[in-house]
């Protein structure tokens, strides 16, 4: 049994074409969690030598609009994108190297969408909260030892 996701049913499931650009893209996210951009583009680009840089960024913005591959841009960072999604999973990120990891989210009750203060989001239905831990990786903790 193969472990390789079935992008071209996904990209039909959320109803769009499918594209060797958008096969390219699904899969570098896929293995390259956390990218930013140009990261992205240095993938594609070696398997679609044809591919533009605008090509990459459209499918990339047509895939988070579908909710395929979901789109983070911690502060002082340009925007990464993952393939984890629907799963309102976190991020701890390192302040001195910038390594991302995902966290998963408490189990069980969700206090990130109840709020304190719920006439702050009347008429609002939360969905997702957005949740970023700082701090120093192993490696950069060691290194300033």
């Amino acid at each position: 049994m193969s472990t390789t996701p079935d992008y071209p049913e996904q990209l039909r499931a959320a109803a769009l074409r499918v594209t060797q650009p958008r096969i390219a893209v699904l899969d570098a996210v896929r293995t390259h969690p956390h990218a930013d951009t140009d990261t992205i583009y240095g993938v594609v680009r070696t398997a679609l030598t044809g591919v533009s840089r605008q090509a990459v960024y459209d499918v990339l913005h047509a895939l988070t609009a579908a909710g395929l591959v979901r789109r983070i841009q911690p502060s002082g960072s340009s925007a990464r994108y993952e393939s984890r999604v629907g799963d309102n999973h976190h991020h701890l990120i390192c302040r001195s190297c910038g390594l991302i990891v995902d966290v998963d989210r408490a189990v069980g009750d969700t206090p990130c969408l109840n709020a304190a203060d719920d006439n702050s989001f009347e008429g609002f239905q939360l969905d997702e909260a957005e949740v970023i831990y700082w701090g120093l990786c192993p490696g950069c903790t060691t290194s300033r030892m």
